[in-house]
Order: structure tokens, then sequence, then C-alpha cells
């Protein structure tokens, strides 16, 4: 039998909202043509819940799907790590150590990594306390591009070959990219990470300017550019869905 696709005259919802012993959960409503099945899930990343479903599945059945999951997605939301948001007082890791985020003065000046009176680390930020967050935000990510492009031109020199670009974002589903352009993108969250961990992803993109796959071939450059990088991909691996619960 032949399933007709559903015709939406009004914009659909970009979320549902699902009840549960008396939380509220918004839902994000996801369509894909390509999708074969209502599928539900819940970014250890992001803590968003997302619902991905068919073009021909209308909205009253995902409504029911999702309420009918309502103590999966609690049971999910429960075990995600508590997010720490970019606040006075607030301890965020820097190249894998603790700094607690000192707000210095309400005076406008630059944010920088030091010490507090008793030895402690800290990131001094100096500015109006609305804009702590995105100054520490602005901080980590500026830290983390000067410590990138001296790894990725320290590994492309060693390989010879040289990216035509490097940005750094907030990417959520890869730390690292490369492009068949040689763009190579990163995600800021690295400079949180141990520095052997973004040495390693330096060394794992630049090593895709030569292979753009993960033969041996690629693995033997990686092996070569940075040797014993099974460490740090464990520790990636381990930890780090737990970069994301900052900021």
């Amino acid at each position: 039998m032949r399933v007709a696709l559903l015709r939406r005259s009004a914009p659909e919802p970009s979320h549902l909202t699902v009840v549960h012993a008396g939380t509220s959960y918004p839902v994000a409503l996801r369509r894909r043509a390509a999708a074969r099945r209502i599928t539900l899930r819940v970014s250890s990343a992001t803590g968003e819940i997302v619902l991905t479903l068919p073009e021909r599945i209308d909205l009253a059945a995902a409504q029911r799907f999702a309420e009918s999951h309502g103590a999966w997605i609690a049971a999910r939301v429960a075990k995600l790590p508590e997010r720490v948001a970019f606040l006075p007082g607030a301890v965020v890791p820097l190249r894998g150590v603790p700094h607690r985020i000192l707000h210095w003065s309400t005076a406008s000046g630059a944010t920088v990594a030091t010490a507090a009176p008793d030895g402690a680390p800290v990131i001094a930020v100096s500015c109006g306390e609305p804009h702590v967050a995105r100054r520490v935000r602005d901080f980590l990510e500026a830290e983390a591009r000067r410590d990138l492009t001296e790894a990725v031109a320290r590994h492309a020199g060693a390989l010879g070959r040289a990216p035509r670009r490097l940005t750094v974002r907030d990417t959520r589903s890869r730390w690292g990219s490369c492009s068949a352009a040689g763009h190579l993108n990163f995600s800021w969250r690295l400079i949180m990470a141990p520095p052997s961990v973004l040495d390693y992803l330096a060394a794992h993109e630049v090593s895709h300017l030569a292979e753009m796959n993960h033969s041996d071939r690629f693995w033997a450059i990686v092996a070569r550019l940075y040797p014993g990088y099974d460490e740090p991909e464990a520790w990636l691996k381990r930890h780090g869905t737990e970069l994301h619960r900052y900021g």
C-alpha cells in the first residue's frame, strides 16, 4: 500500500513538549526525507532532546511517540553532566588545569590566566559583570586559536604540506576536520583538554592534507607526526563529552 506524504499548509512547530512527573521537556522536531522510522535521542554534548521523523508521519503521531518515552527522556536528562556557566566563581579547565573565574574589576581590561593571591589558578576578567561569560568564551577561543595555529604550523612543516585556512568554532559532532580544499577546522573547546590532546588533534587533521581517509597510510602519518597518539585519542573518547558542559 502506498502511503501519501502529508500536506502541511501551516508551518510546523520547531519543538514539541513532553511532560513527565511534573517536568516539561522541550523536544526539537526534525523531519528527514531519508528517515524510515521515528528516532529519539538526547545529545550528551548539548543536552538537546531531538525527535527525528519521516515526512509521512503526522505531528500527532510524533507527539504520542515522544510522550510514550517520557520516562526514558527524564532518565537520560538526569544522567547528563551538570552544566557550568562562565560566571564568577565557576571552575573551568584551561589546558587541563582547573581555573576559577575571577571577576577582577568592572573596568574594561584584558582577560588573563594568572594566579590568585593564594596561588590558585584563575582566569581574571575585567569588565562589567553582564559581560563576564562572553569575555571568558572569547579568551578561551583566542587561546585555542593560538595553540592550534602553532601546533598546525609545526606538524604541517614536518609533513611538508600547508593548510589553506584554519578556523576555530564551537563544533559539536567533530573535534576537528579537514576539507578536500585543505581547510582545517577545530573546536575551541580543545583548549580545555590537556595540551597533548590539542596537539594530537592538530597532527590528526594535518595528516589529512596527505591522506583524506583513515587508511593504514593515514595512521602511519599520524604516528610519524605524533608518536603515541593512542593516549590523547583515548582521553578524548573518555572525557571529550564533558568539555561540552562548559559555557
